[in-house]
């Protein structure tokens, strides 16, 4: 790696308005290279959504942000079912002539399916920069 690789991160970042230090901007640009997640960890107020932000825009791809809080659990960070939906589907499926295990795959597709951040993230068509934040509290 040489200094002009830094020098094009922080350019890059600078023209949509973010200064990085060449320590954020040497691992902006290694995780780049690596094609690995870049986690910014730090105390509020520091900048970790903006990087996200900048990140996502000079990157040219999707920002998909999970808020974090007591009691988040993984069918909520991960995904749902569409419930009403699929009670409706099934009511209307109650008269037609189709099997049983058609009407369960028919009602365990992706169209009753609710992505959560976590898988969009990793369902999405480009990679994404994923934020994951906190309350402050």
């Amino acid at each position: 790696m040489t200094n002009t690789d830094v020098s094009a991160v922080q350019q890059i970042l600078q023209s949509h308005d973010y200064v990085a230090e060449p320590g954020l901007a040497m691992s902006v640009h290694l995780a780049n290279q690596l094609q690995k997640p870049l986690l910014v960890a730090g105390p509020a107020g520091v900048g970790k959504t903006e990087i996200a932000k900048v990140m996502s825009l000079a990157l040219g791809t999707d920002l998909i942000k999970l808020q974090c809080y007591e009691g988040l659990d993984t069918s909520t960070a991960l995904y749902e079912w569409n419930y009403q939906r699929q009670l409706l589907q099934l009511r209307i499926d109650e008269r037609s002539e189709m099997s049983t295990s058609d009407r369960e795959a028919s009602i365990f597709s992706d169209a009753f399916l609710l992505k959560r951040p976590l898988l969009r993230a990793i369902t999405h068509h480009r990679s994404p920069v994923q934020l994951r934040d906190r309350p402050w509290w």
